[in-house]
């Protein structure tokens, strides 16, 4: 399907250069007051955003010998041809684009989500990158779920989509079996989801390799942002025939996700033969009681 032509006026852009090196550039009316214009104006928002993705463009930003513009992205979608007029789009850079877009400023695309900064158009990529409004991941451990969402919309798909068990209160008692533990070397299960201090709390159970020996590791991770976890702390406790291991840590932010916690090690990690020993009896079922709190730093 074809896209139309971009409409651009001779008061706006002239084609300028040879074959190889034609590119739009702004008459003198505009370069008189490029940033204020541009702050107020949506026409030259218009002019950086992709006919093909409609995303903004950013450098390299490419054109075809008629001076139609387009991503970088994009160029290598349409097969190196223009998706305006067809022509082949060479290896022609849109200079005078890239540098109206250097005076720009824009805000978050994550601003009908409640962030309200402005950045300078090349560093804006990287604020979105780490800007603390951008939806979650699903932290749903066990598959990769491509939802995501704000904190309360992921709760509610946890619970309805991945029939997690939800609890209120801060401290738990799960009991964990599993028959023929043997034959299960690479796992992972969210076993519940905490509700406390008016935060979410999700609780993890993994089985892995750590080299040559299996094991089992128990970890908690924190439903918002970093900065928010490292005001909880949480301690985990599993044992059985008069003996147990603890656990202390501080929860992990769901930015992290669960395999990045587990090659970290930073949980409770229970060697599968001390496992089965705490789980008594004959020791072909596993049969695991794990326990903790959490509660707030002062």
């Amino acid at each position: 399907m074809d896209i139309p032509e971009s409409q651009w006026t001779e008061d706006e852009f002239c084609a300028v250069g040879t074959e190889t090196d034609r590119i739009p550039s702004y008459k003198s009316s505009a370069s008189s007051g490029v940033k204020a214009g541009i702050s107020s104006g949506s026409s030259v928002h218009e002019l950086l955003e992709c006919p093909v993705c409609t995303n903004s463009m950013f450098p390299p930003i490419h054109q075809c010998p008629n001076g139609h513009t387009l991503c970088s992205s994009c160029k290598q979608r349409v097969h190196n041809h223009c998706p305006t007029c067809r022509q082949e789009l060479g290896n022609i850079r849109c200079l005078a684009l890239e540098k109206v877009a250097e005076s720009l400023e824009l805000p978050c695309k994550y601003q009908h989500l409640g962030c309200s900064e402005i950045h300078p158009y090349y560093s804006k990529l990287k604020h979105e990158q780490l800007c603390r409004f951008r939806p979650y991941n699903c932290p749903y451990a066990g598959s990769e779920c491509p939802v995501t969402g704000d904190i309360p919309m992921l709760v509610a798909h946890l619970k309805n989509d991945h029939k997690v068990d939800m609890h209120d209160g801060c401290t738990f008692n799960h009991r964990y079996v599993k028959p023929n533990p043997h034959e299960v070397e690479n796992a992972t299960w969210m076993l519940t989801v905490f509700s406390c201090y008016g935060h979410y709390f999700c609780l993890h159970f993994e089985a892995f390799l750590l080299g040559m020996a299996p094991v089992y590791m128990a970890f908690l991770r924190f439903l918002g942002e970093d900065s928010e976890a490292r005001n909880f702390s949480y301690s985990l406790e599993v044992g059985g025939n008069g003996r147990k291991l603890i656990w202390q840590g501080v929860p992990r932010s769901i930015r992290d996700n669960h395999r990045k916690v587990r090659d970290s090690y930073d949980g409770l990690i229970i060697h599968r033969n001390m496992a089965l020993f705490f789980s008594g009896g004959d020791r072909q079922e596993l049969k695991l009681r794990v326990t903790g709190r959490i509660w707030k730093e002062q």
